[in-house]
């Protein structure tokens, strides 16, 4: 809207539908930046505030989604304060509307993701994060229930909202608080069931409205798994101790003959009965950490007549055929550690931005079952001892029982649907029998000789260029978003793109000399300014008043020249140079979709840009044909392309171990005789 002050006086109406119509139409605008500067200018959000904290229905609606648009820009934060946040967590607590609860939610997840150091445009110096919300929780103490309950919600965009600020509050609580209360935040939480809440929706068919915050949640699942991993088991910490002594007593130790006596007779085994290699456990968590002992202790605590039935069996064997139980439950930890890649972060990854564009990357990107982590280690563990049994291993057969365990839990749970129920995993770790276990193992190994030979260094490859595409697509795409400089250097065009060439000496005076064009954050537009010179400070998105809706783009073409001639060319500078300056990338579109001629249009150039360097010629060329979904063109492209899947290649190559193909007979180690220090022999080919 033009008129923006008559908007704001409407805002502060006596008559309610006037206020409602007002504020429908700031919904729909505030997501400019420009708008959104003009109207804080000119006193309004004052009034928006006003009508958040008193507005009901409709109105309290508009109100509170143009204030979250407003936040997401980083504006209006002067506003925010412990009465609005109080506002908002009441209203997410008591009020039924969907509409309203989507707004608040949103305002409350730009509160809590906030940094902590505020800008310094804004003056609100108040706690960010968690924190800013501990009072209005304080007054409403079943807040953290009804968030959880949301996420049951027939609508799914209620759904996605309530998960985001659920995200959001684990994720300031996870790394920014410096009191560790995060465990006790995180089992809050679980124990208001939002791991079940959240695997049903990872299992549903609303997966693609929910895409983002469930892959968030997945990511921020590993780094919950990473942190406990991280915390070393110390006998020092009460938390920890007290854990080990409930181990200790589940395991029904013997008690001393002489009831009478005061003095307690040490146990020699006290910890080696259970399974410990020594007689210090926490030393042998190091691998694992209090992850480990987290994993033990939820063992036993799900079946202690179980688990000293195990002992008992276990103890009653001579020494090497003992299954060490403590021992056989942290390498199940390992192996599902390392079997959903816990050290890789989901949203680091490129291949992120694909999988919410695509839903048939959705059953390789989503893992549902790594939010039942605890009870897929204790069917794990359990399908240890039963192998351990049935195979009649000793001691010295621990590693092997322990890569059995590793292909079961690879076939049943790392190629698990992701529609496939829990229950169903369990029952097929505890059922799976070891002749066909066996014959899984071979099959592997068969497969591990053939990866030497054959197609497979073909479709390795294959599968590390589309990732390789996928990362260098993002890489130019960043360029697009972080901007660039342009010179000016053609004459001003009409609409229908012929040059005015009687007027361009009187243009060509008043033409600008520099154009900065940068890619809107959601992808959608690209802004653009012309000035009088390039400066060292780069402008702000809102501060590029001219854009272009990509959709409306037909075609972009370019004289680009390629690098490999420019770099192989033995011509001097200035004739490298004289090619740059006529190097040129055009953007042809038709008029926008709500034009009235826009069926009778003709393609038109939207926008010319003069890259100084094939760099940038290269970026912002194929940035823009891929962000269009077009292959690139340029050959530094093609060749970085190349580059990432080579290296990614000898990478793969370099985890080959010759054991891997020699898994019975290694080689046998060449003599050094008749060589110096200087040489060596290259047992890999």
């Amino acid at each position: 809207m033009d008129n923006i002050s008559e908007l704001i006086e409407r805002l502060s109406n006596d008559e309610d539908a006037v206020k409602k119509m007002a504020v429908f139409k700031l919904q729909s605008n505030i997501g400019d930046p420009s708008f959104a500067e003009r109207f804080i200018a000119q006193g309004g959000l004052s009034k928006l505030r006003e009508l958040a904290l008193t507005a009901s229905g409709n109105t309290l609606a508009y109100s509170l989604t143009s204030f979250s648009r407003l936040l997401e820009l980083d504006k209006g934060w002067d506003y925010v304060n412990a009465e609005l946040i109080s506002r908002v967590v009441e209203l997410i607590v008591t009020h039924p509307l969907v509409n309203i609860l989507r707004g608040a939610m949103s305002i409350l997840v730009s509160i809590v993701s906030h940094p902590h150091i505020t800008s310094a445009r804004g003056s609100y110096t108040g706690p960010f994060g968690f924190r800013a919300l501990k009072p209005a929780i304080g007054a409403h103490p079943q807040f953290l229930e009804m968030l959880v309950s949301r996420l049951s919600s027939a609508d799914h965009a209620l759904c996605a909202n309530s998960l985001q600020l659920i995200n959001s509050l684990m994720r300031d609580a996870i790394t920014n608080d410096a009191d560790n209360e995060w465990p006790r935040f995180i089992k809050r939480l679980q124990d208001l069931g939002v791991i079940k809440a959240v695997f049903v929706l990872m299992q549903s068919s609303a997966l693609q409205d929910l895409a983002h915050p469930l892959l968030e949640f997945q990511a921020l699942t590993k780094v919950l798994l990473r942190r406990w991993r991280d915390v070393k088991v110390d006998l020092e910490v009460k938390e920890h101790r007290i854990a080990l002594k409930g181990l200790h007593l589940a395991s029904a130790p013997e008690k001393p003959s002489d009831p009478s006596s005061t003095k307690k007779k040490h146990n020699p085994e006290k910890w080696r009965r259970l399974g410990f290699e020594t007689e210090s456990p926490a030393w042998e968590f190091g691998e694992v950490g209090f992850l480990g002992m987290m994993d033990l202790t939820d063992f036993v605590r799900k079946d202690e007549d179980g688990f000293r039935k195990v002992l008992l069996e276990q103890n009653a064997k001579t020494l090497d055929f003992r299954c060490p139980v403590a021992r056989a439950s942290i390498t199940v930890t390992l192996i599902l550690y390392h079997q959903f890649q816990v050290d890789k972060s989901d949203l680091d990854d490129a291949k992120t931005y694909a999988v919410l564009e695509s839903r048939t990357n959705y059953e390789r990107a989503f893992r549902p079952l790594l939010l039942q982590w605890s009870r897929l280690h204790t069917a794990g563990l359990q399908a240890f001892l039963r192998l351990w049994t049935e195979t009649g291993a000793s001691a010295e057969d621990f590693d092997k029982v322990a890569e059995l365990v590793r292909v079961l839990i690879y076939h049943v749970v790392g190629q698990a649907p992701r529609t496939k129920e829990v229950q169903e995993v369990e029952e097929e770790l505890t059922l799976f029998e070891y002749l066909r276990l066996r014959d899984l193992q071979m099959e592997i190994l068969e497969q591990s000789y053939e990866s030497a030979w054959g197609n497979h260094l073909k479709q390795v490859r294959e599968e590390l260029k589309s990732e390789a595409f996928q990362f260098v697509k993002e890489q130019r795409i960043r360029c697009l978003l972080h901007g660039a400089w342009f010179p000016v250097t053609v004459a001003p065009r009409t609409e229908n793109g012929t040059t005015q060439q009687k007027e361009q000496k009187k243009t060509q005076a008043h033409s600008t000399a520099w154009r900065y064009v940068r890619l809107s954050h959601n992808r959608r537009y690209l802004h653009y300014c012309d000035y009088e010179m390039e400066t060292a400070y780069e402008p702000k998105l809102e501060e590029l008043p001219e854009k272009i809706d990509l959709s409306i783009v037909s075609s972009v073409v370019s004289n680009v020249v390629p690098a490999s001639i420019v770099s192989n060319s033995s011509t001097n500078t200035l004739t490298q140079a004289s090619k740059l300056g006529s190097t040129k990338i055009t953007i042809h579109g038709y008029p926008p979709h709500d034009s009235p001629d826009r069926k009778h249009a003709r393609e038109v150039v939207l926008l010319t840009l003069h890259p100084q360097t094939h760099s940038v010629a290269s970026e912002w060329l194929d940035g823009l044909l891929m962000l269009l979904n077009q292959q690139p063109i340029t050959s530094e492209t093609s060749k970085l392309i190349n580059l990432v899947t080579n290296y990614g290649l000898k990478i793969r190559l370099l985890n080959v171990r010759y054991t891997d193909d020699f898994h019975t007979n290694p080689p046998d180690l060449p003599s050094r005789e008749g060589v110096d220090d200087d040489y060596y022999y290259s047992l890999f080919v």
